[in-house]
């Protein structure tokens, strides 16, 4: 991957606007052109009044809803003269620490860069399900034996992959293990013992999903492109913590303004994967402030504020 193509979706209404950003998602048949016609398509029914609450029935999860989504969020604070935080019931926002993410390479080449970044606290693997994961764990432990480790399989193990390579994974301190199944295939993690929380991404996109999830997964992941925005984000993390789930929020490959609406939610997760815009060779001008791997709040000139 050498760029990433974006979605900006813009309200205004006189005095007020909201703007937000949404990356098209390839693993649910998502481009660039598809959501810009999604967005379009609702051009009327903006005019005659679509608002937040019936945008969730208007379009289904993925990008284009969140890119909606996140700015109604943001114009109806900034018609109110409040914060989304504030409309939210959120209140201040706090800094959080994210992973650092060490995208799927070599063995040694995932070392190198966690031995370079060895002092932050958080790494997350990419794994790639070619029978050298172990490995790719192994080897980055060896380089930060300080870090905290979550990996993310991508769906790309099948279930004796999974038992083979949990005992590795536990003498690494792996923490969670993120959709090690594809997800039409994770009835196979029904009634698991696994010493590792494992958790549900590809085969949790809204809330409607959870009860299939029951006895397979102890935790979900949620970014807002796949799950279509911020409203669904704080209802799945209502949910998830009423049935004792586990959180991970995650993002794409975006700007600052992808991640801002993140934050909110992220404030209630056990693990963060915010690090996108550090990935970039160049950010907005109005960008998120990155201490190592603490993200601090947006400012209101970004998104959010009033």
């Amino acid at each position: 991957m050498t760029a990433v193509d974006i979605v900006v979706a813009e309200l205004a209404d006189g005095d007020s606007r909201g703007r937000a950003e949404a990356v098209p998602q390839p693993r649910y048949g998502e481009s660039i052109e598809s959501v810009v016609a999604a967005v379009d398509a609702l051009k009327p029914a903006i005019f005659s009044g679509l608002n937040r609450e019936t945008l969730q029935t208007a379009l289904p999860p993925g990008a284009a809803r969140n890119a909606l989504d996140c700015a109604f969020w943001a114009i109806d604070a900034n018609r109110a003269y409040c914060s989304v935080a504030d409309m939210a019931g959120i209140g201040a926002v706090k800094p959080v620490v994210t992973a650092m993410t060490l995208t799927l390479d070599t063995p040694a080449a995932m070392a190198e860069r966690a031995a370079a970044n060895r002092t932050r606290p958080l790494f997350k693997l990419h794994l790639g399900g070619d029978g050298g994961d172990v490995e790719r764990v192994r080897a980055v432990r060896d380089a930060a034996p300080a870090a905290r480790i979550i990996v993310d399989v991508h769906e790309r193990w099948s279930a004796a992959q999974l038992h083979e390579a949990v005992p590795a994974l536990v003498d690494a301190r792996v923490e969670l293990i993120e959709q090690p199944l594809p997800a039409d295939a994770d009835g196979a993690l029904a009634g698991l013992n696994c010493p590792i929380p494992l958790c549900a991404d590809e085969s949790c996109r809204t809330v409607a999903d959870l009860d299939r999830l029951d006895g397979k997964y102890q935790a979900i992941a949620i970014s807002l492109d796949k799950v279509g925005g911020l409203t669904e984000a704080f209802a799945l993390a209502v949910e998830a913590g009423r049935r004792g789930l586990r959180m991970a929020v995650g993002g794409s490959f975006s700007t600052s303004l992808g991640i801002a609406p993140a934050l909110l939610v992220a404030q209630q997760a056990d693990f963060v994967d915010l690090d996108g815009p550090l990935l970039l060779a160049s950010d907005r001008l109005q960008a998120l402030r990155y201490d190592g791997s603490t993200i601090h709040p947006a400012e209101p000139q970004l998104w959010g504020g009033p």
